[in-house]
């Protein structure tokens, strides 16, 4: 199949429609894919965020304005470099958010989250850490959830999440992707049927290449997470402690960060609210985080480290789990922008990459006075004083206002 690309100069209403034209001519050489049943859409995430690879941190921020002079945009630090480099792939309009996947090395498959005139979705990937891309088939549309693309590692299958609740299973470049399961058709299975799913929010895959799902259970209690074994669904999430036991959990994240998978969910709602992390290297024997009581604040992003993750709350507030072992530790209030996304490119290292209009800052965490142990040691443990933000770098990016439109 030919490869389809959206030129981000040239994004006019006529364009658009000729390009939804020609990828539904696409299709028609694909494998026929079977009606799906409704489905309930998956709730609306985040989808700021960043996720280390095994060579390399990438990161997808929103810049610009808003409506069609919103453009979101991909940065990537290598992991012996200390500078964020711009990297969004080209002839793309990102206005849609870029769904990340990382894979082994420097290498990454993007999606494009459908919006404006563009109802597909658009899949590029680079072997070398953003300095070559390549656009494979088009996704039909992909779902408004941070993790709705998954790559299995060492370059296998890719795992798609779309928004009509529908799992496509293929590989990078390749077109007709055959349907995994749907929403539907995963409620209706024993797994699905004992945590009542309601809604898919994340597709993954395990270190041994297993794909994984996740989503909301209406079952209080159940963290709704899924692992194919032999073709057949089975519950995979982590057994939560008594104090959950009459929570509505909710998986907000699910993403493969080398050889371990990490899991973000929300127990409860409102003012009750609290976010637990949990790790696993299989995808089925999970060591649990403990909770944190949001008190009314909402995740603004979500970023995941080799082992670490942190999260961006409404009023300027974010947190860190240094790993499993470790407990949240509040940041020094973060920096200002429009928005502010969270990075960990490497053990003892937070960034936060703070954006205003087409200006990126990227700000380094620097904790309090040192303790035996040093500085690095206690911020990788996640044990350090208030600490203080010190701006890196900031850069300017040539954002085409006005082409989207």
């Amino acid at each position: 199949m030919r490869a389809l690309r959206f030129l981000r100069t040239r994004a006019p209403r006529a364009a658009a429609a000729a390009l939804g034209a020609a990828v539904l001519a696409a299709g028609c050489g694909s494998a026929a894919r079977p009606a799906a049943a409704p489905a309930p859409r998956p709730v609306a995430l985040p989808l700021a965020t960043s996720v280390g690879g095994d060579q390399a941190t990438w990161a997808s921020v929103p810049m610009g304005t808003a409506g069609p002079n919103l453009f979101w945009q991909l940065f990537v630090r290598p992991a012996q470099g200390t500078r964020w480099t711009l990297a969004t792939p080209p002839d793309v309009a990102t206005n849609g958010a870029i769904a990340l996947a990382p894979g082994d090395g420097t290498s990454l498959v993007t999606g494009i989250h459908p919006s404006l005139l563009l109802g597909f979705s658009p899949i590029t990937s680079t072997p070398d850490g953003g300095r070559t891309w390549s656009a494979g088939a088009p996704d039909p549309g992909l779902a408004g959830v941070p993790d709705a693309l998954a790559a299995a590692p060492a370059g296998g299958r890719l795992i798609t999440l779309e928004h009509d609740g529908r799992v496509d299973l293929g590989r990078p470049g390749a077109g007709g992707r055959p349907v995994l399961t749907s929403t539907s058709a995963l409620a209706r299975t024993p797994a699905g049927r004992a945590c009542r799913l309601t809604g898919l929010t994340a597709v993954a895959v395990s270190p041994a290449g297993a794909p994984l799902l996740a989503g909301q259970c209406a079952r209080p209690g159940v963290a709704g997470i899924f692992l194919d074994q032999g073709g057949a669904w089975h519950a995979a999430g982590p057994a939560l402690p008594a104090s959950l036991s009459g929570e509505r959990i909710e998986i907000l994240r699910l993403t493969r960060t080398g050889s371990q998978l990490t899991a973000l969910f929300q127990a409860g709602a409102g003012r009750a609210a609290s976010l637990v992390a949990a790790w696993s290297a299989t995808g089925s024997q999970w060591t649990l985080s403990p909770a944190l009581r949001l008190n009314g604040l909402g995740v603004q992003s979500s970023s995941f480290g080799r082992g670490s993750l942190a999260v961006a709350l409404t009023g300027r507030r974010g947190e860190l789990l240094a790993g499993p072992s470790a407990s949240w530790q509040p940041l020094p209030k973060l920096p200002a922008g429009r928005t502010v996304t969270l990075a960990l490119p490497a053990a003892g290292e937070v960034d936060a990459l703070a954006a205003a209009g087409s200006v990126l800052t990227a700000w380094q965490l620097h904790p309090g006075p040192p303790s035996a142990g040093g500085a690095a040691l206690r911020l990788a443990a996640g044990a350090f004083g208030p600490g203080t933000w010190t701006r890196t770098q900031q850069t300017k990016v040539p954002i085409q206002y006005g082409s989207s439109s």
